[in-house]
Formats: C-alpha cells, structure tokens, sequence
C-alpha cells in the first residue's frame, strides 16, 4: 500500500517529518506520494485566520520548545523563522504541479530548509528559484508552470480533497481510508502499510 505525505510548507511538524520520510518509506519498501495542501484554507473553515501556534502562545512556546527537541534528536539543522507562519504558496503549487518528478522530493526538503534552517522568505520568488537549482532545475520554467490557470486548479482541488478526507493539521499521513496526524505517527502509518490490507 501506498502512503500519502500530506504537508503544508508554512507546518512546523511537517518539516522534520518531510526530512526523514523518504528514507523511512525505503528502507521499509513502502510506496510514497507527495501531497502539497493549503492549510490556512481549512484553518479559516474552522474560524481560525491565523495559525493555532500564534492564536493560543503557550501552546506556540511549546510547539518551538518542542521542534527544537525533535531536529536536535533527528540532527535536522533549526532556526526558528523570524517570520511565522511563512506564506508556502509558491512552493506548494510547483510540489503539487511535480508531485510525481524524481525531484521533487528534494526539491521539498529544500524549501523546508530554506525556511526552518536558514530564515529565509518561502515566499520569496528568488528562493524558491535556488530551491529549484539546487535540485537542478530550470528555475524560469517551473516557477512559470507554477503561474498558470492549471496549476492553481490542480493545488485548489488537492486542498479540497484533503478535506474530504478528514484532514485537520499537518503533517498527516494517508494510508487508504486510514488517516495519521502528527510527526509522531509517521512510523505507526509505515507500518500500518507494512501490514496491508485487513489491519484490523
């Protein structure tokens, strides 16, 4: 069985998780698909116009106390983002347009690096254009399939469905009808694919 990565670039849980995944999913053969997503769409559903981790600030200055704890244990580089959350539009509409490239995993990683190791501005047309370099892309081309009518079609659509499908937060992790939340259960989601079909 396949299991769906389902991530936002301005999530600060999705950042560990999109820098260990793929490795995990290999290492255990397990099929992996990318999945860009919108969350501050389905943040304003619930009436929420800013991110939960700036909304209640005792939960923030755990979730960073806690981030913190994660990379160093995972030896994942951290800064915290002078800017929080960081708009990830960009980035997740080329991830959604090249979800399936061989580069796009990496890709990925490095706007998450960008944004979680070196406080950089995901928002930023120039980063995302190094980003895309680093990868060996040509910057230009993508960032102009990244513009177009499709592209916003295909990225509004993927936010859509990850409703459908009962998705809340990020990262989250889709394994058929099953759903997984949080860092912390993407091990558990790996092996639930592990076990195939008839888990319960």
């Amino acid at each position: 069985m396949t299991l769906s990565f389902w991530f936002d670039f301005a999530s600060t849980y999705s950042y560990p998780a999109a820098m260990r995944i793929e490795q995990l999913a290999q290492n255990r053969g397990v099929p992996l698909s990318w999945n860009a997503f919108l969350l501050s769409r389905i943040f304003r559903a619930q009436g929420w116009n800013d991110s939960p981790f700036n909304l209640y600030p005792v939960k923030g200055r755990y979730m960073w106390r806690d981030l913190e704890r994660i990379c160093e244990a995972q030896n994942v580089q951290f800064r915290r983002p002078s800017q929080f959350p960081r708009n990830g539009l960009l980035a997740a509409r080329i991830a959604c347009r090249f979800s399936k490239e061989t580069w796009t995993a990496a890709f990925v990683r490095a706007v998450y690096h960008a944004n979680f190791a070196e406080d950089q501005d995901i928002a930023d047309r120039s980063v995302i254009a190094a980003c895309l370099r680093l990868v060996n892309q040509d910057a230009e081309a993508v960032l102009d399939a990244a513009g177009s009518a499709e592209t916003k079609i295909m990225l509004r659509e993927r936010t859509e469905r990850a409703v459908d499908l009962g998705i809340f937060g990020a990262p989250s992790f889709i394994v058929e009808d099953e759903l997984f939340w949080g860092n912390d259960r993407l091990e558990e989601a790996l092996s639930w694919c592990q076990r195939g079909p008839g888990n319960e």
